[in-house]
């Protein structure tokens, strides 16, 4: 590991405006991500900025009924609070599916959205990598593919972003609220916070240098039932091949509202629109599911090793809708 420098902010301003002055400067807070990444020569910051004992570890109410986090909440907290238990069980569902017991017990919210992917290629230092190195190509194209993406991807880049909270938020329409190197705040769809790899790879987020995220926003919890799932090769400490988050509201025997967003198949959490749109007003049947998934993956492509989670995505969509509308209470 190279020798840094080692800075603990006394504010959010402090921290934002100090990262920003310095481009090789990085913040840390749990550092699950970031030290492993240290580790191994893929991040070489000159300069950790420690945001850790920062106030940024409330849940809170917000005026309009939904939660506003922290973004030092960790990972088993947020599980863990009655109130996401009880509105989001969609968001507690995906943070259990993630990671181990330990490290949920270390991540932040901030840290956790902003982890980078787990390409095998990305951890190579000795494997050309365009996300690590611009203009390096990318191996995976016609290497070890299997867990790449198959949506949203591009001849620069395939790879597919790890977190499950990521995929839950999506799906639940958070907010993310930031403070700029020049003290102003921003709030960020959580949509717009991420890009697709296009030629900039190496560019994965709307942020700007020294942007600090303070807190994660949810709007008031949604009608109808959450349900996510997840599909690995392990049944436990291992990332997504394809998982699914889905808010369905239905009566009458037809769906009226729903919500998707897919993690494990693209380079940021996928909300397949036009799979929702063509849900509402359908009839809750497994063939609505069907035209559902199969509208949700039209796009898809795959790239050799990866072909497989075509038909799995579309299975993993599809069950999950089924599941999501029968009429018992989905445990959080």
């Amino acid at each position: 590991m190279l020798s840094f420098d080692y800075q603990r902010a006394s504010s959010p301003a402090e921290a934002a405006a100090t990262v920003a002055a310095n481009p090789q400067a990085r913040f840390i807070g749990g550092g699950t991500n970031l030290i492993d990444l240290m580790k191994l020569s893929i991040e070489r910051p000159s300069q950790l900025v420690d945001i850790s004992r920062l106030p940024l570890t409330g849940i809170e109410q917000t005026a309009e009924g939904g939660l506003r986090i922290g973004a030092l909440v960790r990972n088993s907290n947020l599980a863990a609070d009655q109130r996401v238990r009880d509105g989001y069980p969609l968001l507690t569902q995906a943070l259990l599916a993630g990671a181990s017991g330990q490290i949920r017990n270390k991540a932040t919210t901030a840290g956790n959205l902003l982890q980078r992917t787990r390409c095998p290629y990305f951890y190579d230092t000795n494997m050309p990598c365009n996300k690590r190195q611009p203009g390096a190509g990318c191996s995976a194209l016609q290497g070890h593919n299997r867990v790449s993406a198959v949506l949203g991807a591009s001849d620069a880049c395939i790879a597919v972003h790890p977190s499950d909270m990521a995929v839950a938020m999506t799906a639940l329409g958070a907010s993310i609220e930031t403070l700029r190197s020049d003290g102003t705040p921003r709030r960020i769809p959580i949509e717009r916070l991420y890009r697709l790899p296009g030629d900039t790879p190496h560019i994965e987020t709307d942020l700007a240098q020294g942007e600090l995220i303070v807190a994660v926003t949810l709007p008031p919890a949604p009608d109808g039932q959450q349900l996510y799932r997840k599909v690995r090769d392990r049944a436990s400490y291992a990332f997504a091949l394809v998982s699914v988050a889905v808010i369905v509201e239905a009566g009458g025997g037809e769906v009226r509202n729903a919500r998707i967003a897919l993690g494990g198949v693209a380079h940021k959490p996928w909300r397949p629109s036009e799979a929702e749109q063509r849900l509402v007003g359908q009839p809750a049947t497994d063939a609505s599911y069907v035209a559902a998934a199969d509208a949700a993956l039209a796009q898809a492509r795959g790239r050799g090793d990866n072909d497989f989670k075509i038909p799995l995505a579309k299975r993993v969509v599809r069950q999950t809708l089924a599941a999501a509308t029968r009429t018992e209470r989905v445990p959080s």
